[in-house]
């Protein structure tokens, strides 16, 4: 009997031991998004755990090709040298859109600047432009806040808002899109960029673009200039957990999450 008890609890134990699923990479995604898609996932989903590192799109690629991460959070496509890496490494780079996201360019409320030009913005973060009565604000010195070089946000902003151009030195790298909200609203003169889930932070406002804000029909109809897809990466096409939390993602209970949080949906 004690034999036949012990074996019970054994397969017990066996069927409910918890999977760990393993994501790693863009604050954009990791600090808001996902945490709240594997809330719900695991509600539906008993025995799987997760653990989730959101330090920058960089740091999750680099993990996927170090076999590190089930999934790699990116919010920019994967460069050439990293998917060259990734081959001799043996890693297939199999990228999946789970939401599109739009950079918001945010001041301080005080500020009375409401919008920019595109040419304005690379003025600003190249560092060609330096006070705010230039651009038509009160006088005062522009403090930039990007966020660090392992950030694809970082990356994206100087494709699409600079032209590829060097950010200013005086520029000051920040480690997330909190970070860079919490800063702005300290500082008058402050101007930074966050993912459009973060832009509803107290003491910050969004400017116009050219006339246009980040909202989900300016990015769906491309009117916004600084929208951009984001990225699950994963090693071939995934499979067990792994596989099903990107399926999660990609329904409709998922998407709906996306666009619950700020994102826009996929579909």
């Amino acid at each position: 009997m004690k034999k036949l008890t012990f074996t019970a609890l054994l397969a017990t134990a066996l069927l409910t031991r918890a999977e760990t699923l393993v994501i790693k990479g863009s604050d954009t995604l990791g600090a808001k998004l996902v945490p709240q898609l594997a809330e719900s996932f695991k509600a539906e989903n008993a025995g799987v755990d997760f653990k989730i590192a959101a330090e920058g799109s960089a740091t999750g690629i680099a993990a996927l090709i170090n076999k590190t991460t089930d999934i790699g959070m990116s919010s920019r496509h994967a460069k050439p040298t990293e998917i060259s890496e990734a081959q001799t490494n043996g890693v297939e780079m199999k990228p999946t859109i789970v939401a599109y996201d739009g950079m918001a360019a945010i001041v301080n409320t005080a500020n009375p600047i409401k919008g920019l030009t595109k040419k304005q913005i690379e003025q600003i973060f190249t560092g060609d432009v330096t006070d705010w009565s230039a651009v038509g604000g009160k006088p005062g010195k522009i403090s930039i806040y990007t966020r660090n070089t392992s950030s694809g946000t970082y990356a994206d902003w100087a494709e699409l808002a600079m032209k590829k151009r060097n950010y200013a030195p005086s520029a000051q790298k920040m480690a997330g899109n909190e970070q860079i909200a919490e800063e702005v609203a300290k500082n008058a003169n402050g101007i930074g960029y966050v993912g459009i889930a973060y832009t509803d932070a107290k003491g910050i406002k969004t400017l116009a673009i050219d006339g246009q804000t980040p909202t989900t029909a300016s990015i769906q109809s491309h009117e916004y200039p600084f929208a951009r897809p984001t990225f699950y990466y994963t090693n071939g096409t995934p499979s067990g957990v792994a596989g099903r939390f990107v399926e999660f993602t990609l329904s409709p209970a998922g998407q709906k999450i996306v666009q619950q949080v700020g994102f826009v949906p996929v579909k």
